[in-house]
C-alpha cells in the first residue's frame, strides 16, 4: 500500500509571473482610470474614504492593493501584509487566475463557478466588479474584451480610443 512517492504539487513560476503582471497593470490601470473616466471616477466616489481591496491569488499571492486615500485612488501595491483591508477578492486557485487573466472567463462567471471568495460587503465588491470590467474594456481590444465583461458598453470611438491611451500611458509611465 505504501509502495509509491508522494509528488508534491509544481509551482508553476510562468503561469505565477503572468498574473503578477496582469494584476501589477490592471492596479496601476485602475487609478489611472479613476482619473480618465467618469463612470469609474463615480463608482469610486460612492466609496468611503480610505477604502481599500486587494485581488490576489490564493494561498500565497501575487496580490493587488489599491486605495482610496485624500479622494485620489492608488495602486498601493501587491503585499496586503500590514494594509488593513476593508474588501478582499480573493482566486481560489492559479489556475482559476489563469482563466480569468486570459480572458477565458469573466469575473461574473468566475464567481458563479465559485472561483472566486468576497471577503467584506457586497455592495462595495459590486462596484470594483464594475470597475474592473470598465477598465478591461479600455484595455483590452474589442475581440478579447465581449468574452472578458458581461456586457460589451456602446461607447463612442473617441472615447475608447482617448481613454485606452491615457490608461496604457499613464499604467506605464506611472502617473
Amino acid at each position: 500500500m505504501n509502495d509509491y512517492r508522494e509528488a508534491p504539487a509544481g509551482r508553476k513560476p510562468l503561469k505565477r509571473a503572468y498574473v503578477a503582471i496582469m494584476l501589477w497593470f490592471v492596479g496601476r490601470a485602475l487609478q489611472v482610470a479613476a482619473r480618465v473616466d467618469a463612470e469609474v471616477r463615480r463608482e469610486f466616489e460612492a466609496l468611503p474614504e480610505g477604502f481599500t481591496f486587494a485581488m490576489g491569488v490564493l494561498p500565497a499571492g501575487p496580490w493587488m492593493i489599491v486605495g482610496k486615500r485624500a479622494g485620489r485612488i492608488r495602486y498601493l501595491g501587491w503585499r496586503p501584509g500590514g494594509i488593513a483591508l476593508d474588501l478582499t477578492l480573493k482566486i481560489k486557485h492559479l489556475e482559476a487566475a489563469i482563466l480569468m487573466f486570459t480572458f477565458r472567463e469573466s469575473t461574473a462567471v468566475a464567481t458563479a463557478r465559485n472561483r472566486m471568495i468576497v471577503d467584506g460587503e457586497v455592495p462595495p465588491a459590486c462596484a470594483i466588479v464594475r470597475i474592473l470590467d470598465i477598465v478591461e474594456v479600455y484595455l483590452l481590444p474589442k475581440f478579447i474584451a465581449r468574452l472578458a465583461v458581461k456586457r460589451y458598453p456602446r461607447w463612442t470611438w473617441t472615447r475608447k480610443l482617448a481613454g485606452r491611451t491615457r490608461i496604457y500611458l499613464g499604467a506605464v509611465l506611472g502617473r
